[in-house]
């Protein structure tokens, strides 16, 4: 038994998330996660909410609520939808626990300790306006490097490159709007980068494996310009992990937060821990090479935007502490899924989101679609016409049509049992071999993360069972040779079973709904499809399901369309 370590970009605590946050980092973890587990290996799949920084503190005092409290409403909120989408998370935690506030500075200390953090007194732009200074995301201006005139004074979003808000031309506060900015002293602890370059270099070139899009942004922030800089990893904030604390190697850091990024990621491994109090189980073993983590391989899901993070700054600290922590393996990074001519915006309200969605439709219908269009090679558009012609074409005609013609057709002539009689002959031994080179494409996509094939893969797999129908025509064989009819009806049948094993990983609630039709008759993974093919014997009891999926009409599309057009309220 293999096992898995899967961790999704966490999303940040101010707002539910629209669908390009879904399957940038969360959905296609899941996919990954409920694979490995059909597959019979021990998966460990984390997720949590980010709940630091001045967002949080921003969004709750909108809501006129202290920020604690905001924030322990918001995470339930997220998880309540999580669970609407089927995420399969082993726990959902928050960046806010104990367990990642004493992590955290247990990371500050041993790299403090190894000489990769120093003290810098910096001016930094105050807003007077505000009465605060400014945390660099909530500075915009334009880009220096491209012109992107919504450049963050961390990064450009555009470009990617690492900015600070004095490289910004025309910066404003995006709390107040104001101009009237300034740079003012204060100390901060900076994270010194630039002292682990070769040591990330070299390990990022050990990992060839890894998507390009991954590895070429790690590189570009390693090499571009004057290459990996030091990065502050305090801001003056109230909300956070104290940066002062006892046993901490400096002084002089009231009132001082470290900074969220440098927090977040290490609630994969906070998170865990709280999973152990949760369940009794052993984080350890998950996260540590000295207590059985170097068999675990980990997986990484997340946006582009996250990457730097997650190749550079992270790693930085794992590696930086001197322990033995886990180092992931792979990163699967996603590009942009864009909104019909424009752009996703959560801060904007622009776009679908994920609460929004599961008042329309079942969940399987966003997730066939958002998996099937995963912005992998390069940025997806999504439209709700082409949304329509997916779930209408691949859900309801393909898949759908199969489970209800055959069922349907077999209650009809035989009753819901699975009949016997007849034997099996070119056709079938032509379906075997077609679905046994199929199943073997589709785990292999599966294994390599590449999820657009694996989803295509699975819809041939579905086709390959329409098409056999077609051309068996049990129902005109019926006339003449009820036997074989009897032995058509009784291979299709026992397809359902194996379309439900391999569908859960994407649309899980229907194939529950297939498995619970056949009578629960989960018989596992498909190795040899002849075998599978076999499982179900003649008598075994079915029941007709109800429609597997319905078409999305033109009218509900145009009003849909209509009504997701302007922002969310």
């Amino acid at each position: 038994m293999a096992r898995h370590l899967i961790t999704s970009a966490i999303p940040y605590i101010n707002g539910i998330k629209h669908l390009g946050n879904l399957v940038g980092s969360q959905l296609p973890a899941d996919l990954f996660a409920r694979y490995q587990r059909a597959r019979g290996n021990e998966v460990m799949f984390i997720c949590a909410t980010d709940e630091h920084g001045t967002p949080a503190e921003l969004a709750a005092a909108k809501a006129g609520k202290p920020v604690a409290e905001y924030c322990a409403e918001m995470h339930e909120v997220q998880a309540k939808i999580a669970e609407g989408f089927r995420l399969s998370f082993d726990h959902f935690g928050r960046s806010s626990s104990p367990q990642n506030h004493r992590l955290t500075q247990h990371f500050a200390v041993k790299l403090a300790e190894a000489g990769l953090i120093r003290e810098v007194s910096e001016t930094q732009m105050y807003s007077k306006a505000d009465g605060r200074f400014l945390p660099d995301r909530y500075i915009e201006g334009t880009c220096p490097n491209c012109g992107f005139e919504s450049a963050r004074g961390d990064q450009c979003d555009n470009c990617t490159k690492q900015l600070d808000p004095v490289d910004l031309i025309n910066p404003h506060s995006t709390i107040s709007g104001s101009t009237d900015l300034e740079m003012r002293e204060t100390k901060h602890l900076f994270l010194r980068q630039s002292a682990m370059k070769d040591r990330l270099d070299a390990w990022i070139d050990s990992k060839s494996d890894w998507p390009v899009l991954t590895t070429s942004i790690a590189k570009k922030w390693l090499h571009d310009g004057d290459g990996l800089q030091d990065r502050g990893i305090t801001r003056d904030l109230s909300w956070g992990v104290p940066a002062q604390f006892e046993g901490a190697p400096w002084s002089g850091m009231e009132g001082k937060v470290f900074y969220v990024w440098f927090d977040a990621p290490i609630e994969y491994i906070a998170a865990t821990e709280e999973w152990t109090e949760k369940t009794g189980g052993d984080w350890e073993r998950w996260w540590r090479t000295d207590k059985g983590a170097d068999d675990v391989t980990y997986t990484q899901f997340m946006g582009k935007d996250n990457v730097p993070f997650h190749t550079l700054s992270f790693p930085a600290t794992i590696l930086g502490s001197g322990e033995p922590w886990k180092l992931v393996d792979y990163i699967k990074s996603f590009n942009y899924l864009n909104y019909d001519g424009g752009q996703f915006s959560t801060s904007r309200g622009r776009g679908v989101f994920m609460d929004q969605a599961l008042e329309l439709l079942p969940a399987d219908y966003w997730r066939w679609w958002l998996l099937s269009h995963a912005p992998e090679s390069a940025d997806a558009e999504f439209t709700w016409e082409n949304f329509q012609v997916s779930a209408n074409k691949d859900l309801a005609d393909v898949l759908g049509n199969f489970v209800s013609r055959i069922t349907k057709f077999t209650r009809s002539k035989f009753g819901e049992a699975i009949p016997e009689g007849g034997s099996w002959g070119e056709q079938e031994a032509a379906l075997i071999e077609d679905l046994t080179t199929r199943i073997r494409a589709y785990e292999t996509h599966m294994e390599e993360k590449d999820i657009r094939k694996a989803a295509m893969e699975l819809r041939g797999i579905w086709v390959a069972g329409n098409e056999y129908l077609q051309a068996s025509a049990p129902w005109s064989v019926f006339k003449t040779d009820p036997d074989q009819a009897a032995a058509i009806a009784r291979l299709a049948l026992n397809l359902i079973p194996i379309y439900a094993v391999l569908s859960a990983p994407f649309i899980p609630d229907a194939a529950k709904n297939m498995l619970e039709a056949m009578g629960n008759a989960d018989r596992g993974w498909p190795g040899d499809v002849k075998t599978a093919l076999e499982a179900l014997p003649a008598g075994h009891a079915f029941t007709t399901p109800e429609v597997l999926f319905r078409k999305i009409t033109d009218d509900e599309r145009e009003e849909w369309q209509e009504r997701f057009a302007g922002t969310r309220d």
